[in-house]
């Protein structure tokens, strides 16, 4: 039984869930804030799609591999489909065409470095910690 539960992943031990220092982003005010925070910290904004395979499988390997902390950036979680005109004021606020999902690294007030789909995970982002 223990070859088949390895191989198939089977295990009685709980996994252990990685929890991100996210802020949610949930109102228009936030932008104006964000902006005025990168003088200072690099601000990262990831846009989800809760109803996207691919967005979660991003969304997955993302948390998987983020090894910074608070005090190294500020992590944004935008959920697309709750807050639309969220998602559609950073396109216009940060000139950045929308995507889904999509990851923009905002530094003295304009996005440095985007990226969508699996191109997020190529982001280093330790290379943006002030």
């Amino acid at each position: 039984m223990g070859l088949i539960n390895k191989l198939f992943g089977g295990s009685n031990e709980p996994k252990e869930e990685k929890v991100l220092p996210w802020i949610p982003l949930s109102d228009l005010q936030q932008l104006k804030f964000i902006k005025n925070k990168s003088k200072v910290k690099t601000q990262v904004i990831f846009k989800h799609s809760t109803r996207c395979g691919i967005s979660k499988m991003v969304m997955n390997q993302f948390i998987a591999n983020y090894e910074l902390t608070e005090k190294d950036l500020d992590l944004y979680y935008l959920d697309l489909l709750s807050h639309r005109d969220i998602s559609n004021e950073v396109g216009y606020a940060f000139q950045v065409i929308h995507e889904s999902p999509q990851l923009l690294v905002v530094q003295n007030e304009v996005v440095v470095s985007h990226a969508s789909h699996g191109a997020i995970n190529e982001i280093n982002l330790n290379r943006f910690v002030q």
